[in-house]
């Protein structure tokens, strides 16, 4: 997908969360750890709203936010995902799981200041700064989850 505005990256990111949604969801009867399993199913659920909530800021943002160009920072650092979702969270245990998966989000989050940094107009910028907060809530929120689960 050609990333050239925030609506893109809005488009993008509600993508990125669904296909994490989809993986996690792939790998998680396939996980022997029943800990594993149950927290793959706990992030499944947790990424699909993610998705469904950056997918409503798409829908209803400030126009001139959602127009705003911004192309040039997904060319220079490609956010790495897992593509091919045969094996990669049904073979990790639950902190290796937690571990890829606060890579992934800090990726976007590293994305999101950046295009706030860059962002000249406020609308775009207090675009960003709300995405950025959410994002690092969201993060928050499942590691601490995650860290009740592993306390069972």
């Amino acid at each position: 997908m050609q990333v050239e505005t925030l609506r893109d990256v809005l488009h993008w990111t509600s993508e990125f969360h669904q296909h994490l949604t989809e993986c996690l969801k792939h790998c998680a009867d396939k996980n022997e750890n029943a800990r594993a399993q149950m927290l793959l199913k706990y992030l499944s659920e947790h990424e699909e709203k993610l998705g469904h909530v950056v997918h409503q800021f798409e829908v209803t943002g400030n126009e001139h936010a959602l127009n705003t160009w911004c192309y040039e920072y997904l060319n220079k650092h490609p956010i790495v995902q897992h593509h091919d979702c045969d094996a990669p969270f049904s073979q990790l245990s639950t902190r290796e799981i937690m571990q890829v998966i606060i890579d992934q989000h800090k990726q976007v989050i590293d994305l999101y200041r950046y295009l706030h940094e860059r962002a000249d107009i406020p609308s775009a910028k207090e675009l960003m700064e709300t995405l950025k907060s959410f994002e690092e809530h969201e993060i928050m929120q499942m590691v601490q989850s995650a860290n009740r689960l592993e306390d069972l």
